[in-house]
């Protein structure tokens, strides 16, 4: 492609992230390392007679997800008030402060103070949340936000894994092991402030915010705000829907290599590697699968891969064989074949996570009101917190009436489908968007040159030269936004295809002399979307070519413009798809000879730069079209 912006690691050799990204690195990886502490000091080396050791990481968990739900409302406040790099060098300094406060508790063994840093720490990551998703946008551009927010993504699980074992780690040493962890803690904090230090400016939001103190308020009040955008609010509750689903896993890891694999914690602690391995792989695969856009035709994707293998998984471990002695290490574990399947599926579904959740946070970030964007990711790490706590009850009650570990993921991975479909259902934007993917890189391979041109803001006219029946679904792959069409009404009776542009809200059009009312709405259909600065497309020969020629243009768009002289119009251009199954060649018809260029045939787009409303003509653009087809090799 023309104008491909570098990899997404090249961002980690750049002030504007990679500063930002050892940042919230270091305190994820702080966070992980001093609640898995805790939880080993409590559990294994401390006896206190108010805290049982079974019930001692419920409530370290408890404490620490409890300021998500009190303090996410004030903290996106806060993070679309104040110039968020001031505001991480905040939170680092707070960091510090309840390190050194844990240092001393782990010295003096004090375990009231212990539990206190817990929920100040809870309250570290609350304050840093919204401001750590509200700051990429700002920062990135529209072809980087996918591969950005994939970074974050693989660092924060990277840096829970490292957490949790270096964690481990230092308390195997019975003695010195809490000397190392207050060492440990400080140490990374003291690292992550002095990264927060080369964190470049990044202005407020909405400086004149005035701070509304009551959370239950202003939460409603933000989800009142997310549901105006549809899909912005149901991608927080699939976002949040995503926690509950891995916080069952990654709970029960630990029962489940005991129970079910009949492993030792090397093996639960394999599990977690698996996992967060997964996770990460499936972040970073987002910007090369979504081609460097918001691409949430990957969510029904990620979707299908989490229920398939979590389905899976139950089949392979329900008839595991039991070992002659005692508990299997990680090294005896591997050594059994049956075992891999195991490892497979989890890794197979974590990658399908990070697939699903990554371009889920792209997609609020780019299409949330930048006065409200951290407000809205506020009130989503509350939804997540109040998921992850409803899933922690639900598992609990569900093993609890006897249903076994690999029947509760089997459960999970049916109402994840169930879940998934409704989600898709009521926004149909994702389906469109993942069949526009699967059509772009399954059926087609697709190129798209001068992508820059591709409107990513405000209202604009897409004018294309019309070859195929799915014109349509290849530009809607091209488009970093939702495009809405005008088409002729005819191809709305069109077996499945009329379905799919139906769903995708296409605008009907007939000729004026054939039906004046249908042409007329839908003139005013297409004006109503360019107020709402959408993307309109209009396909100007008035139908699909018969010969494989570009057709006189036809003066409909003249009309869509007229009075918005300053309207961007950009001319694009299909290559190369006359001739293939969905075109007309055979006697006028289409869709008759499935393998007639056999399979992932080479098509493409070429944009063209925009021009003004003002300086167009129907001849003009057909020119302009004309000249895109040769640039993309065609004959016009």
């Amino acid at each position: 492609m023309s104008n491909t912006p570098p990899s997404q690691f090249a961002l980690l050799g750049q002030r504007r992230f990679a500063p930002f990204f050892w940042t919230q690195f270091l305190g994820a990886a702080n966070d992980n390392l001093f609640k898995f502490a805790l939880t080993v000091l409590l559990t294994y080396q401390l006896q206190l007679s108010w805290l049982a050791p079974t019930q001692a990481g419920l409530v370290i968990g408890a404490l620490f997800i409890l300021p998500f739900v009190l303090f996410s409302a004030s903290s996106g406040q806060l993070a679309d008030k104040v110039d968020k790099a001031h505001l991480m060098r905040a939170i680092k300094n707070l960091e510090i402060t309840i390190m050194a406060l844990a240092a001393w508790g782990f010295w003096a063994a004090h375990v009231p103070t212990l539990l206190l840093c817990v929920l100040l720490m809870g309250l570290h990551s609350t304050l840093f949340g919204p401001v750590k998703y509200a700051y990429l946008p700002q920062q990135l551009q529209e072809q980087e936000l996918t591969g950005g927010n994939g970074l974050v993504e693989m660092g924060t699980f990277v840096a829970i894994l490292l957490g949790n074992v270096v964690g481990g780690l230092l308390m195997a040493s019975p003695e010195l092991g809490t000397h190392w962890v207050a060492l440990g803690g400080l140490a990374l904090a003291l690292a992550g402030r002095a990264s927060a230090q080369a964190i470049p400016p990044c202005a407020p939001t909405d400086p004149g915010l005035r701070i509304n103190h009551n959370p239950l308020s202003e939460t409603w009040r933000n989800l009142q705000l997310a549901h105006g955008h549809l899909a912005v609010f149901r991608s927080l509750l699939g976002i949040s829907w995503m926690w509950f689903f891995g916080a069952v896993f990654l709970s029960n890891f630990p029962a489940f290599a005991k129970e079910v694999l009949h492993g030792n914690a090397q093996v639960a602690s394999l599990l977690l590697v698996v996992f967060s391995v997964g996770i990460g792989v499936g972040s970073l695969l987002c910007e090369h699968l979504s081609r460097r856009h918001v691409e949430i035709g990957l969510v029904p994707l990620g979707a299908i891969g989490m229920s398939v293998f979590a389905i899976d998984l139950y089949f392979a471990s329900r008839s595991l064989p039991t070992p002659a002695q005692g508990t299997l290490g990680s090294a005896a574990f591997l050594a059994q074949a049956a075992h891999w399947r195991v490892l497979i599926d989890l890794a197979l579904l974590a990658l399908f996570a990070g697939l699903y959740s990554v371009p889920m946070y792209a997609l609020i970030q780019l299409r949330t009101p930048p006065t409200h964007r951290a407000r809205i990711i506020a009130t989503n790490n509350i939804l997540n917190a109040l998921f992850m706590i409803a899933s922690s009850l639900l598992a609990g009650l569900m093993l609890g009436a006897g249903v076994s570990l690999p029947e509760l993921f089997l459960w999970l991975g049916v109402a994840n489908a169930v879940v998934a479909s409704y989600i898709f259902a009521v926004v149909p934007e994702y389906l469109l968007r993942f069949v526009a993917f699967i059509a772009s890189r399954c059926v087609y391979r697709f190129e798209v040159r001068g992508e820059a041109h591709m409107p990513t803001q405000g209202a604009a006219v897409l004018v294309c030269n019309h070859v195929s029946y799915v014109d349509a679904v290849l530009l809607m792959a091209a488009s970093p936004r939702p495009i809405r069409f005008i088409m002729d009404h005819r191809i709305f009776s069109t077996p499945l295809v009329g379905w799919f542009f139906r769903l995708a809200k296409a605008i009907p059009i007939a000729p004026q002399h054939e039906n004046p009312a249908v042409y007329d709405a839908a003139f005013a259909s297409a004006r109503q979307v360019l107020d709402e600065g959408e993307l309109l497309c209009i396909f100007p020969e008035g139908g699909i070519t018969r010969d494989g020629q570009l057709q006189p243009f036809r003066g409909g768009v003249m009309k869509i413009v007229e009075h918005r002289p300053d309207l961007p119009v950009v001319p694009l251009a299909l290559t190369n798809l006359w001739g293939s199954f969905f075109s007309r060649i055979e006697g006028g018809r289409a869709m008759v000879r499935p393998w007639r260029r056999g399979c992932f045939n080479h098509v493409g787009l070429v944009a063209g730069a925009p021009m003004s409303a003002s300086d167009i003509s129907p001849e003009k653009l057909q020119r302009q079209v004309g000249e895109l087809l040769c640039e993309g090799g065609q004959r016009p």
